[in-house]
């Protein structure tokens, strides 16, 4: 029988300046998803009479709605698997809270809606009131908690792993057709191919081998596979983190027992000296209540978040992104007398001679 796979919906390539140098734009395609480390991912569940899809009823003029609301049990399986990455050690963590405004990552239980994720920071786009993780099925039947690790997976902001270019992977394209428009999947061939044959681009790719033990790894039954011959007979992932994914998610998110974030002091320049992927973290105490600017500075790609602390824990207050524009990245925020600020930047790329610097003012 064939696997109920993720349905990933289609993202517009991202656009990039032209004429930029590969070595940034490498640095760019593989970083723009990712969180900056030491983010605290705050989950909700839909729970909500409200909280459900309008559908329309086929050959009649009604709708009907359909709950993203789920089981206890239910969400038990999901928070078990937020735990299990979590005890890998990385330096981002999983808070669930009720209220959805304070929460980057919403999960609802459409039945029959497929199971998704945003990718990454992706997730940011969604308003407060949609869904950025939905699951279509029963998550505590045998084998389904895979479902769920893989779609955490993806809010962490991996990727298809069946779809890397380092696979090699050789398919009957019209087998796979076919194998997905039938039950239980019945997804149609745009759905196919931006799941499962189309090729990312190597800067986009989780690591630069191909992990068939990945999470992010589709089981696929005999058949399908041309080459390599010895998946003719089918790809089999156990549907646990491999060794490889548990890798890929503490090099973007180590453990964060460093010592903590430096002062950054109004109108006083830090140099950054970061290299591509790293990053750097300070504390802002303002002595007054006013709007202040954060901002970097010199021949650098980053993105820049600002956090208030509250309980604390750091909430997402704002972030800004310059990835492969000539202007550097500057955030306009009202800072409060008395509370703590974190300010985190991430490097993609340095691409001039000079150094990079951030400041507040």
């Amino acid at each position: 029988m064939t696997a109920r796979y993720c349905s990933l919906a289609r993202q517009p390539a991202p656009v990039f300046a032209p004429g930029l140098a590969a070595e940034r734009l490498g640095a760019l395609m593989g970083g723009r998803r990712m969180w900056v480390n030491g983010t605290v991912l705050h989950y909700c569940f839909f729970d909500g009479d409200t909280d459900a899809s309008v559908i329309p009823v086929p050959g009649t003029a009604q709708v009907r709605r359909v709950s993203w609301v789920g089981a206890e049990e239910q969400r038990d399986v999901v928070r078990s698997c937020f735990a299990e990455w979590q005890h890998l050690g990385i330096g981002v963590r999983f808070a669930e809270v009720d209220d959805r405004s304070e929460a980057e990552l919403r999960i609802g239980f459409q039945l029959g809606d497929g199971s998704w994720s945003a990718v990454g920071r992706d997730a940011l786009r969604a308003g407060q009131h949609d869904r950025t993780m939905n699951f279509g099925w029963d998550l505590t039947a045998p084998g389904e908690r895979g479902t769920v690790l893989h779609q955490i997976g993806h809010a962490l902001g991996m990727l298809h792993e069946h779809q890397s270019p380092f696979a090699g992977l050789h398919w009957d394209d019209e087998a796979v057709y076919a194998e997905l428009a039938g039950p239980p999947n019945f997804w149609d061939r745009d759905t196919t191919y931006g799941n499962i044959l189309r090729k990312l681009d190597p800067r986009e790719a989780n690591g630069s081998l191909w992990d068939p033990l990945s999470i992010m790894e589709f089981p696929f039954a005999s058949g399908l596979v041309l080459e390599p011959e010895q998946f003719r007979a089918g790809v089999h992932p156990p549907g646990t983190l491999s060794a490889l994914d548990k890798e890929f998610a503490l090099r973007w998110y180590p453990s964060t027992g460093a010592p903590g974030p430096s002062a950054l002091v109004p109108f006083r320049s830090v140099p950054l000296r970061l290299g591509p992927g790293e990053q750097a973290d300070f504390v802002v105490e303002p002595s007054q209540t006013r709007p202040y600017t954060v901002g970097t500075f010199g021949d650098g790609d980053a993105v820049v978040v600002v956090f208030q602390e509250r309980d604390g824990e750091p909430r997402y207050l704002a972030g800004q992104d310059d990835g492969g524009t000539p202007h550097n990245t500057t955030i306009r925020a009202r800072l409060v007398k008395g509370r703590r600020y974190v300010v985190r930047v991430r490097l993609y790329s340095s691409w001039g001679p000079g150094e990079t610097a951030v400041m507040c003012w």
